[in-house]
């Protein structure tokens, strides 16, 4: 009698487990209606120190390093890729493939620190991008052994010379983001204060003339993606040229970075599976260091600089892409819908 009663007790166990670990590992479903993301702990940080987060969902194939996107109950989410192209495009995969979020009506606001011209900024300056550029996708002959009226030694696959433009074959090299989004994004930003520091001011006296020597602001600009962090003004300038090249004239490059294209790329796969909306994407890239020297320096002293504009790079980015996420998510019912006029 016992040996059936046991018997039939472990049938009922049997039976019931395999419903209880469906329940147990049923996905959770979340829309975000802001899904932030951030390249690295640094980047994060301000966010996951400032924002109550109540919810922690790990995802599969996300970086070791940040396996869990993060989520208020009031619908902001942030996810964090590990730096680099690798890791930017696989971490943004496994989000939008990962079946646990509904992302069709999500914002998505790309938020991290950057290199930045001193032409269009200064340390803890933050800066909407219109265009990515990938600087990367490009043939590149060492500047020693270039021909002798070549200005650079970038130059476009296909191409026989720096300048020349050819028919893009990648599909990734540049994106141009929503324009009324943009606008939108800056226009409520602008006069957002920004965090400043001794350090920063004082490094900024290297350069001669505004805005790298002025106070930090907000701007609309452009962004290059480069897996090489790459420095100085001979490559700057090639950069310029490239994003100019490629955009028919339209881009002016302010910031450089390491993911954005990659990121731009994983999200346009997403959206051409009709999971996500690529109208809805913001860059926003927030100045640490200035991508080349100052007045008196080389680009190696430059480089290896303390400037003093880390501190002020990461709490602007959550200042100014704070008040962008919170305006979508405290008023969604004029958001849900698209960008409001």
């Amino acid at each position: 009698m016992l040996r059936q009663f046991g018997a039939g007790l472990l049938g009922v166990v049997a039976a019931s487990l395999p419903l209880a670990l469906s329940a147990q590992e049923a996905p959770q479903h979340i829309s975000p209606k802001v899904m932030v993301i951030t390249m690295f702990a640094g980047e994060a940080k301000p966010w996951l120190d400032n924002e109550r987060f109540t919810r922690k969902v790990a995802v599969p194939g996300l970086s070791k390093a940040f396996p869990e996107v993060s989520c208020t109950d009031a619908g902001l989410c942030l996810m964090t890729t590990s730096m680099g192209y690798a890791n930017a495009a696989s971490s943004v995969s496994a989000l939008i493939y990962s079946g646990r979020f509904d992302l069709s009506q999500t914002y998505f606001l790309i938020a991290g620190i950057a290199g930045v011209d001193p032409a269009d900024g200064t340390l803890g300056s933050a800066h909407w991008a219109r265009f990515a550029v990938d600087g990367g996708l490009q043939n590149a002959i060492d500047a020693r052994e270039m021909p002798s009226d070549w200005s650079t030694g970038y130059v476009a696959i296909g191409a026989s010379r720096p300048g020349e433009k050819v028919e893009l074959r990648y599909g990734s090299e540049v994106y141009r983001l929503n324009e009324e989004l943009l606008q939108k994004a800056y226009s409520l930003t602008k006069n957002v204060e920004l965090n400043d520091g001794d350090a920063a001011k004082a490094y900024r006296a290297r350069y001669a003339a505004a805005p790298a020597n002025a106070a930090p602001s907000v701007s609309i600009c452009d962004t290059i993606s480069m897996d090489t962090w790459w420095h100085g003004s001979k490559l700057g300038a090639a950069m310029e040229a490239w994003a100019k090249l490629i955009t028919n004239g339209e881009a002016n490059y302010c910031t450089t970075q390491q993911e954005d294209n990659a990121t731009l790329t994983a999200l346009r796969r997403g959206a051409d599976a009709n999971l996500l909306n690529f109208d809805r994407i913001a860059i926003l890239r927030t100045a640490s260091n200035f991508d080349r020297e100052g007045s008196g320096q080389t680009p190696v002293e430059s480089l290896t600089a303390k400037s003093g504009g880390y501190i002020p790079s990461v709490t602007n980015a959550y200042r100014v892409g704070g008040k962008f996420a919170h305006t979508i998510v405290t008023d969604w019912q004029s958001w849900n819908a698209g960008v409001p006029k």
